[in-house]
């Protein structure tokens, strides 16, 4: 708290202008990193396999550099005011100090989403990072910490604690807290929500994710089968956009099953530090209980286990990406998130039908989905766009558009540059 008031303080006039300088210091110093963070410590501590490790790790450099661009187009309209000789502008300012909470899944990424906007917003980081990933948090704090001190700024500008649950409730709870951003399950997002909401705080949740897929009968099945499988089994089905519901019209239905199930038993299965692998395993043994808890719970609920469905005999916590057909639409494994690499396939007969059961949308006008991809697969969103979900997601607005917002408040200033001083409706003093 006390050093982001010092910075905000100190350095509030130009702290656009100045974090675009060490901004590009960031993304030059991670991007020189790269091979060793992701080998050394991200596939080691989160599990997933090497590209996407690198890909976490290079995500972070993209959004250095976006926010760099960012930098000069961060500002407030003057608006027409209605009263003659006076000006109405509005003007965008850092919050204060910023807290992230991130999880697991994406270690590097998430934190980089929201520290890269929030920096060059000229906000200061406070970084709670998951338990089992602290060593990747570690080095990726020292990291901006360098760049900030080669800059003559304090390195503690972007700062870490590490530690449960219990840190985050006194995150939540602090009043110096300006805005809260929580990565994680809905049941603790509400929690934190509450805890935050009571002192009137700010916070942006990004939570979890139920995503579907929508095969209509017409659709191309060699953008189905590829997109379908890179949705359901990428980083062994730990991501909040990973594909959990498939609707396939019945008219296609079996062939779809049959060519996906044929992927699913090519998909090569490994170390993830060998650069071979497409699938690694998930991240605790925990998650391991929860995947065999959801096979049989489907089981018990009406469905049938095509393929997977098992624990791969073999050091680690790895099990098989699975698929499961013949669920009733209303079951209620269809309707929760399975943090695991299962796809629940199920049949529609109407595009009116499935709309209803998907919540989603042929096209994104109307959708009430925070992400709507065509043609291509849930997962890989691009840092351009405003990554975030609706109703049990949260809500929240992370990386790119107008996400910069929630990382700043606005004050309406009236300017009156006439000599007269109108007063509202019309009253006067004497």
């Amino acid at each position: 708290g006390g050093v982001s008031r010092y910075f905000y303080c100190t350095y509030r006039p130009t702290a656009v202008f100045l974090s675009k300088c060490w901004m590009r210091g960031c993304s030059f110093c991670l991007e020189m990193t790269t091979g060793n963070l992701e080998k050394q410590l991200v596939s080691l501590e989160m599990g997933k396999i090497f590209v996407e490790g690198v890909g976490e790790v290079q995500e972070y450099v993209d959004v250095c550099d976006y926010a760099v661009g960012l930098s000069r187009m961060i500002g407030g309209p003057i608006l027409p005011s209605e009263r003659p000789g006076h000006a109405l502008i509005e003007q965008w300012n850092p919050v204060g100090l910023v807290g992230v909470i991130t999880a697991f899944n994406f270690p590097v990424a998430v934190y980089g989403w929201n520290s890269a906007i929030a920096m060059i917003c000229g906000n200061a980081c406070l970084w709670k990072g998951a338990p089992t990933t602290s060593l990747v948090s570690v080095a990726v704090t020292r990291i901006i910490a360098k760049v900030l001190e080669d800059n003559k700024l304090p390195g503690a500008i972007c700062s870490l604690v590490c530690g449960g649950a219990d840190i985050g409730t006194a995150m939540a709870r602090d009043e110096r807290m300006d805005l809260l951003s929580f990565t994680g399950s809905t049941k603790v997002g509400k929690q934190v929500a509450l805890m935050v909401q009571e002192r009137f705080g700010r916070s942006l949740l990004e939570l979890g994710g139920n995503n579907a897929i929508i095969v209509f009968e017409d659709a191309d099945l060699n953008l189905v089968i590829p997109s379908a499988l890179f949705a359901s089994v990428g980083t062994a089905g730990q991501r909040c956009t990973t594909a959990r519901r498939l609707f396939l019209h019945e008219s296609i239905h079996d062939e779809v099953v049959a060519k996906l199930a044929k992927a699913y038993a090519q998909v090569r299965i490994g170390d993830p530090w060998d650069s071979d692998t497409l699938y690694g395993p998930l991240h605790t043994k925990e998650a391991v209980k929860m995947f065999l808890d959801a096979v049989e719970q489907a089981k018990q609920q009406g469905g049938s286990v095509v393929c997977g469905g098992k624990v791969i005999n073999r050091p680690g916590n790895y099990v098989e990406p699975t698929i499961v057909t013949g669920l009733p639409h209303n079951a209620p494994i269809v309707h929760t998130e399975t943090f695991a690499p299962i796809l629940y396939v199920l049949k529609f007969k109407s595009h009116v039908t499935c709309m209803q059961l998907s919540q989603c949308f042929r096209k994104p006008k109307g959708s009430d989905c925070g992400i709507v991809n065509v043609n291509i697969p849930t997962s890989g969103a691009e840092i351009g766009g405003a990554f975030g979900g609706e109703k049990h997601t949260g809500g929240g607005r992370e990386s790119g558009s107008d996400s910069w917002k929630l990382y700043m408040r606005r004050s309406t200033c009236t300017i009156n540059y006439s000599k007269d001083l109108p007063l509202a409706q019309g009253i006067k003093f004497q």
